[in-house]
């Protein structure tokens, strides 16, 4: 049955979907064509106005002291409320005064900026609880209502984030007949067809032997790494690498070194210095080298340049690991991540990562690579030995979604024009928002979009503002990013329209009028 016939006879949501994003589409103009990433480009040095340096610096200074004195006379006037923080029936206090510090006197003033309750899916518009506090954000009384917004803020990069529609359909078609979980690790009787089929998707879906799915996002770092290197190996890993990757370094006993964001000239330094000296003391050869990068950085809206890193792979024989969790499903014509995007070979990459939780609407993720490592990771990893398997709901949602990418299923259709309606959306966002005048990060066409804002004070007041307008978004400062570049982090979705888009910017515009957040002048 054509996709017409599908809409006209049957109302299916799926064909409806389809000509919603096909009229969008046809209606947004051909971006104009953009220079072709170079493989030895250097790193982009980010010029701050020297206006924003000082006032930035300044505004923690003052942070810190107003912080440090209210302490000081707590601790005299207000005993009790610092009674947590100190020494009680020998015992030391749990947490130190100086390292909850910044919790207690800047993250709770900042509270009702960060973890608001969403009512609803996370779409393209979600529903947030409308809230209110009456003791500067230490609680929050909830009045049943909902504030229904422009969502900015999630990773639905692809909109399968649904509660009607293809993927839902199969979803609950899959709960019917295979119940919901197995109640058991896949070494025992977790071990079902339906993830096995899904496993054997997701390796066809990278290009790689095989593949192996974990059930939280998380843990395919933590808890995968491990398991591949150990004492005597090295990791040679980015200093903006995500948190799952450096605990995983730190569980795996492995030496750690790190190199400069996206600086291959400082990657091969870093090489050339370890393979001459080798192990501390011993000197004796690393067992293992290890090269830990991601594909698309999460707080930078930046690509890995993995063109170059291949190259010195090749050169210095290393292993290299790439976490897709951002570019899977995002990137590349095909949707198939980084290596795509930049035309990399993916046999060339040992270890390939990615999650299901931004592009495909569901959770966990996967590891892919050769037949023998996989098999080796199967009895391996404490991620697959003693962990639960992935749910029979969020296998559906990720086998449907993926089929629906790879056009393996009567909605081919559909995440063709989704894969399209996302590049679109987040070239022209981000090009808007530069010719606005902001101070902008990233790499053209990334999904993740950020805008900095500098000033800590400004962070709040941008997150507030944008929700007075009805749009939600991500801001992120210290210690989540470097003191001086605090952001706001714009997530674009296929499930925006152009006039959602056009409204953002808007809207977005005037709070950076209000803000002085226009430093751009080039």
């Amino acid at each position: 049955m054509t996709m017409e016939t599908s809409t006209a006879e049957t109302a299916d949501p799926a064909g409806e979907q389809a000509i919603e994003l096909l009229e969008t589409a046809k209606a947004i103009p051909e971006p104009k064509a953009l220079p072709k990433p170079l493989p030895h480009q250097k790193p982009h040095v980010l010029e701050i106005p020297w206006f924003a340096l000082v006032t930035t610096y300044l505004s923690f200074v003052v942070l810190g002291l107003v912080a440090k004195i209210e302490d000081f006379l707590g601790k005299k006037f207000k005993p009790e409320e610092y009674k947590h923080l100190r020494v009680q029936n020998g015992y030391a206090p749990m947490v130190s005064d100086f390292d909850s510090l910044w919790f207690r006197h800047v993250y709770v003033r900042l509270r009702d900026c960060f973890s608001r309750p969403i009512m609803g899916v996370a779409g393209g518009h979600v529903g947030i609880a409308d809230r209110f506090t009456t003791d500067y954000n230490k609680t929050f009384v909830y009045t049943g209502k909902e504030h229904r917004v422009l969502n900015l803020a999630s990773y639905n990069y692809l909109g399968f984030a649904q509660s009607e529609g293809p993927c839902a359909d199969k979803v609950e078609e899959a709960l019917l007949t295979q119940g919901i979980a197995q109640g058991s690790s896949r070494s025992e009787a977790g071990r079902t067809r339906m993830l096995v089929e899904t496993e054997e998707m997701v390796a066809r879906f990278v290009g790689t032997e095989a593949a192996l799915i974990v059930s939280m996002g998380y843990a395919t770092n933590s808890l995968i790494m491990p398991a591949l290197v150990g004492k005597g190996c090295l990791i040679i890993s980015d200093e903006l690498n995500h948190s799952s990757l450096i605990i995983g370094a730190r569980l795996s006993g492995a030496t750690i070194r790190v190199f400069r964001h996206n600086n291959t000239a400082d990657l091969e330094k870093k090489l050339r210095k370890s393979i001459s000296q080798g192990q501390p003391r011993t000197h004796r050869p690393w067992k293992k080298i290890l090269v830990v990068v991601e594909g698309l950085y999460s707080m930078e809206g930046e690509y890995c340049n993995l063109p170059k890193i291949v190259e010195l792979k090749s050169k210095y024989k290393f292993y290299l690991y790439v976490d897709e969790a951002h570019s899977i499903g995002a990137l590349g014509k095909r949707g198939r991540g980084i290596c795509d995007h930049f035309g990399v070979d993916p046999h060339k990459v040992d270890v390939l990562m990615g999650t299901f939780t931004k592009s495909f609407g569901a959770t966990g993720g996967y590891i892919a690579g050769s037949l023998e490592m996989i098999d080796y990771l199967r009895i391996h990893t404490f991620a697959s030995v003693y962990a639960e398997p992935m749910t029979v709901p969020v296998l559906a949602q990720v086998s449907s979604s993926m089929k629906m990418i790879m056009g393996e299923d009567e909605n081919a259709q559909l995440g063709q024009l989704k894969l399209k309606q996302l590049r679109d959306n987040s070239r022209y966002f981000a090009e808007e928002l530069r010719k606005l005048g902001f101070m902008m990060m990233g790499d053209p066409g990334s999904p993740v979009i950020p805008l900095l804002l500098f000033n800590p004070a400004k962070m709040s007041a941008f997150s507030r503002e944008c929700l007075k307008r009805d749009i939600a978004v991500v801001a992120v400062s210290y210690p989540a990013t470097p003191m001086l570049t605090s952001r706001v982090r714009f997530c674009v979705s296929a499930s925006h329209t152009r006039e959602d888009l056009d409204y953002a910017l808007q809207q977005i515009s005037e709070v950076g009028d209000l803000l002085l957040l226009k430093l751009n002048k080039h």
